[in-house]
């Protein structure tokens, strides 16, 4: 019998990150999405604060909430 293969961690949305995300950055741009639709960024501790600083100066930024690890 074939064990399941191993789930591989979500990466950071950072450019160039290989970090594991440890925190979902939930966003939208209201110019195309409706008010209730979240988009996610992922972000490990290091970026969060600049991505969520790129989405909040856009004002596109709803809420920040932390990332679960994947079951496994």
């Amino acid at each position: 019998m074939r064990e399941p293969a191993a789930t591989a961690p979500d990466v950071c949305s950072a450019k160039g990150c290989p970090a594991p995300a440890t925190w979902a950055l939930l966003w939208n741009n209201p110019a195309l999405h409706t008010p209730e639709r979240r988009k996610v960024w992922l972000a490990c501790d290091e970026h969060r604060s600049s991505l969520s600083d790129f989405l909040g100066a856009r004002s596109f930024l709803k809420d920040v909430e932390p990332h679960p690890e994947p079951a496994g």
